[in-house]
């Protein structure tokens, strides 16, 4: 009896010593998180324009006025610009980088994990506020350096014109390359040593051994960083989106949906409206991030 009390208390104490680190985690995730969602979907179905109390009950009201409005189509297109285009660019550079600090033997990799991952510490403010300078059509690296090769003035306006949404793929890349790169890294080293030397001795060349050792045994790092691109892409891309083109751009040419969904809310006095297009963020953000893992889940048994 002695030895099953003893276990017993011990078994108590593991458990307290658990739920003193997750009940705390919970609890913010729920008063930061859930609370917030639910009562974004609640406020959703109202009319209110976060001056009183009073709320208007008005039902499935902001969704159908979605139907009729002509900018969220550009929003959501945008959006999923920003997701393709940061999915490729993403993928391709870091497993190149993660390759080639791992696989090839590049002199002080070490320092060059810590260059990689330097940008992801930055604001996103500081990201914006510094590319702004790059594009800048009179002072701005970018056009200066075209401008060696033209041999006259280019002024090119990046962020203003029509397809300026294309103009933010490359600092959201640069500013979160990092993350995939250590990600991708950590995997591929903790791939044996042995699978590469039976590649070798069957013939297989560096390409081989990628596609066919490499890439599969690091496949869940890969889905983990496609899967991390998209929620923080579909989430969060407004802030670089206000901080480099202000309110959307000429003709809300680089309006994403949570840029669309902060300037109804905060600037037009369209709470409710605003947590509708929150809501659709969110079920989006369900739909493809299930959708990528089923289609990706597919495509690494083929891989394999």
């Amino acid at each position: 009896m002695k030895g099953n009390d003893f276990a017993g208390k011990s078994r108590m104490k593991r458990n307290l010593f658990i739920a003193s680190f997750i009940v705390p985690t919970l609890a913010l995730y729920a008063v930061f998180a859930v609370y917030p969602m639910f009562k974004g979907i609640y406020l959703s179905l109202f009319d209110w324009s976060g001056g009183s109390e009073s709320y208007n009950f008005i039902g499935l009201g902001n969704f159908k006025e979605m139907l009729h409005d002509d900018v969220l189509p550009k929003a959501i297109r945008n959006d999923y610009i920003l997701v393709a285009g940061k999915v490729i660019g993403f993928m391709i550079l870091s497993l190149f980088f993660a390759v080639a600090l791992t696989r090839l033997n590049v002199k002080g990799s070490g320092f060059y994990r810590t260059v990689f991952f330097f940008p992801n510490v930055l604001s996103v403010v500081v990201v914006g506020v510094l590319w702004r300078y790059v594009y800048n059509p009179n002072v701005g690296f970018l056009n200066s350096f075209i401008s060696l090769f033209t041999k006259q003035p280019f002024d090119y306006a990046w962020l203003g014109g029509k397809w300026s949404i294309f103009a933010l793929l490359p600092p959201s890349i640069w500013a979160g390359i990092g993350f995939s790169v250590i990600l991708l890294v950590a995997g591929i080293m903790s791939v044996p040593e042995s699978l590469y030397e039976s590649a070798h001795l069957d013939g297989a060349t560096q390409w081989q051994q990628f596609w066919k050792v490499t890439l599969p045994l690091v496949w869940e790092q890969v889905q983990t960083s496609v899967i991390w691109i998209v929620v923080t892409t579909l989430n969060g891309s407004f802030v670089i989106v206000t901080i480099m083109t202000f309110e959307g751009g000429a003709d809300n040419a680089t309006q994403v949906m949570g840029s669309y969904l902060y300037f109804n809310a905060f600037k037009y006095g369209k709470f409710s409206y605003g947590s509708a297009i929150g809501v659709l963020i969110l079920v989006l953000s369900l739909i493809t991030t299930v959708a990528l893992q089923r289609l990706m889940k597919r495509d690494a048994i083929e891989l394999s």
